[in-house]
């Protein structure tokens, strides 16, 4: 299926957290694949969860009454799944075996989103709220990568 627009620069970060995952899954030796890890959290995975939890989830459930609010906390507990190993690795790393597992655990979480929330999304919506909402990830991303358009 194609993406909407409004969404694409979620699902762009999603190609990156799948290239971050299969390095995961194949990691030998934890110090290049916690390096790996690290670079595509800090780069792009906090702020990607961050304008998920705080403006696409929050915006679906507004524009949507009959929002599955069970994919919302699935969404919301796979992120604290994720952040809590992430901030091990970076305290005190982990071994080859929990890397594998959070790539695995990455992997499932972004096809999760992609298969079936954001479809899901998508077709809830109105043309206009998923403008809007498009218009807030879009600001969003801008701020956190240090474009302020002038």
């Amino acid at each position: 299926m194609k993406r909407s627009p409004e969404l694409t620069p979620l699902s762009h970060d999603h190609h990156q957290a799948l290239f971050a995952a299969q390095q995961l899954k194949r990691a030998d030796e934890p110090g290049p694949a916690v390096e790996a890890l690290l670079a595509f959290w800090r780069a792009h995975g906090r702020d990607h969860f961050r304008i998920e939890e705080e403006i696409l989830l929050p915006g679906w459930l507004e524009g949507d009454p009959t929002a599955e609010r069970q994919m919302a906390a699935r969404v919301s507990e796979e992120h604290l799944a994720i952040r809590a190993l992430v901030r091990r690795a970076e305290r005190e790393g982990l071994s080859g075996e929990q890397l594998r597992e959070l790539g695995v655990l990455l992997a499932d979480h972004v096809r999760f989103e992609e298969r079936e929330l954001f479809p899901c999304i998508e077709t809830a919506l109105e043309p206009a709220a998923i403008a809007e909402l498009g218009a807030e990830i879009a600001d969003a991303e801008a701020r956190a990568h240090g474009d302020t358009g002038g």
